[in-house]
């Protein structure tokens, strides 16, 4: 992985994440990184357009659309396993082992969000070492984003950094890779109970 593929990883966990009381300075940052760091002429232009299209935006009008784009759809969640395996008691599992992924390379969490936060292992893949485990993370990942992108309308400012991603950063999915996650994921089980649940 190149300089530029890390800077933007670095840039989508910072954009990805739920809009802070200091987004602005955020966006700043995001424009300085862009100046330091991407030596493509053709991308640093097309990255300061996309953070642009955030600036449009009132602190409470953008967390807003982050709510309604990541948090009320589970298409277009934030969270690695549940793309992968929906609602199957299976998460637990993969959580650990990604967790253990993480420590391997010799990093630790640092906030309450669950190992699979896609806007924290964008920041894992750009600073950690290259190794087998993170090629296939950054496969997972590349499935992932590719699925919340198909649920996303273009005019999305997020659908915009997210195709950039996939052309930039993350390797083109393979049918099979889109199959098995379809294949592997299950949904929330909404049937009601045969018969009431008592407690006391």
């Amino acid at each position: 992985m190149d300089s530029q593929e890390r800077t933007l990883l670095i840039i989508g966990s910072r954009l990805l994440a739920y809009p802070a009381d200091n987004f602005t300075g955020e966006l700043n940052d995001i424009n300085a990184c862009i100046d330091e760091d991407v030596t493509s002429s053709g991308l640093r232009n097309r990255l300061k357009t996309i953070v642009t299209t955030f600036n449009i935006f009132t602190l409470e009008d953008l967390r807003k659309l982050y709510v309604s784009t990541f948090d009320l759809r589970a298409k277009n969640g934030l969270y690695l396993t549940a793309h992968e395996l929906g609602d199957s008691n299976k998460r637990g599992a993969a959580l650990i082992k990604l967790q253990k992924i993480i420590n391997q390379s010799g990093y630790e969490r640092m906030d309450d969000d669950l190992a699979d936060y896609i806007p924290m292992l964008f920041e894992f893949l750009a600073v950690a070492p290259e190794s087998q485990d993170n090629e296939r993370l950054k496969r997972r990942l590349a499935v992932a984003v590719q699925r919340i992108m198909n649920n996303l309308p273009d005019e999305n400012p997020y659908f915009n950094f997210l195709q950039l991603l996939m052309e930039v950063v993350f390797p083109q999915p393979t049918k099979q890779e889109i199959a098995r996650l379809e294949f592997e994921r299950e949904e929330a089980d909404l049937e009601e109970l045969p018969y009431p649940i008592m407690y006391g």
